[in-house]
């Protein structure tokens, strides 16, 4: 038997018998984030002083960082969308298997592209880049799933991009997941700050052309609000050891704008417009500054807060903001009680690779490399063994 079920049961018992202390440490940290969310709710420069403080500690503290717009404020759904362009964009990967009889990779991005209320079949798109050779290798490095995570993102934007060339009128762009690039940074700093200045130059375009881009994030597990109450909380001597000081420790942000006994955003609302306080702002800089906000696209009784991020030039223009809020919100409710933005799911049924394909990637390059008289390798033993059909463990 794969698993020891009787070793899972006694630590689920075990795990069990702490439940209600958890809960009731939970609330209390719950109780005590509404309580400085009241108090601190329109301290603004209080805020902003204090995050300036921990900053100087701590210049990679990450939280919200407030603006104009009191903490607990909530704004409605605009008017409806009439006229609009619509682009979403979703990608994914094949990660090089050194296991694999052959090392290639694959990054696909599906597209989809629509004018609102035109009568029009939306639009799609579809680019695969096969990397093979030296590109696995980048300044003599092994491309790690961290980097082809950032490639993947870079493309995803960079779509964007080029179908919103010669466009008329509003466009709203959209991606999954945050606008900020991550992770990969220490495998190989060359290469992930030339995809970085890459992705910026990207959002430079976007923005030299009025185009609105934003990332939307699906069920958030950040803090970033918490955490900027915390901050706010922290003493002198607190504010020096701020890595260690977690009073909310276990309240997120999603929880603090749609719990589901009391949300603070009503339905098809929005939250305040914070900035993002984190060492990325040495990057996105100026107008590119990277901001956030929440919405609730869920219904009443069934809250469902998402967070959407933005760039600089999208969190000024109250026109822009509130275009995209309103177009979210609409293609939220397009999904029904799973909500979800509709060109964001048809992208990704767009974008994904299934299994079958990359097989016949493999077997396509295997059968041009063989009839170039190059060498093809087989696949490790180890993954040979997993392959076996009906095999029994004794």
């Amino acid at each position: 038997m794969p698993i020891n079920y009787q070793a899972i049961y006694t630590q689920i018992k075990e795990l069990g018998k702490g439940a209600k202390e958890r809960r009731k440490k939970k609330e209390e940290a719950q109780a005590s984030a509404r309580d400085l969310l009241n108090f601190y709710d329109s301290k603004l420069d209080t805020l902003r002083s204090k995050v300036d403080m921990a900053k100087a500690v701590d210049p990679n503290i990450r939280c919200a960082y407030p603006l104009n717009e009191t903490l607990a404020s909530f704004h409605p759904l605009p008017a409806p969308v009439i006229q609009v362009t619509l682009i979403a964009a979703d990608g994914s990967q094949i990660n090089p298997d050194r296991h694999a009889a052959i090392q290639f990779c694959v990054v696909n991005v599906g597209a989809i592209q629509m004018k609102l209320n035109s009568g029009e079949t939306p639009e799609i798109f579809t680019d695969t880049e096969l990397l093979y050779g030296d590109d696995l290798l980048p300044n003599g490095f092994p491309l790690s799933d961290g980097m082809v995570a950032l490639k993947r993102d870079l493309a995803e934007r960079s779509k964007l991009e080029e179908l919103s060339k010669g466009l008329q009128g509003s466009v709203v762009t959209f991606t999954d997941g945050p606008i900020e690039l991550w992770g990969a940074k220490g495998e190989d700093a060359s290469s992930y700050e030339a995809i970085v200045q890459k992705y910026l130059g990207v959002l430079s375009r976007l923005q030299g052309r009025g185009v609105i881009t934003a990332g939307y994030v699906d069920k958030p597990s950040a803090d970033l609000v918490v955490r900027l109450l915390e901050i706010a909380s922290a003493d002198n001597e607190q504010t020096q050891k701020l890595r260690e000081f977690h009073p909310l420790r276990g309240v997120s942000d999603r929880w603090l704008f749609g719990g589901h006994k009391n949300p603070l955003l009503p339905p098809g609302h929005r939250s305040a417009v914070f900035g993002i306080q984190s060492s990325s702002e040495k990057k996105y800089t100026g107008i590119l500054s990277l901001y956030f906000f929440y919405i609730n696209v869920g219904t009443e009784g069934h809250p469902w807060p998402v967070r959407v991020e933005i760039p600089k030039w999208v969190a000024d223009d109250k026109e822009k903001l509130d275009l995209l809020h309103g177009v979210l919100v609409e293609q939220c409710r397009m999904m029904g009680s799973k909500p979800y933005p509709y060109l964001l799911h048809r992208a990704h049924e767009t974008a994904v690779v299934k299994m079958e394909e990359k097989q016949q990637i493999e077997q396509m390059l295997a059968m041009e490399l063989r009839n170039q008289d190059e060498d093809v390798d087989d696949g490790s033993y180890k993954q040979s063994a997993k392959d076996l059909q009906g095999r029994k463990r004794r």
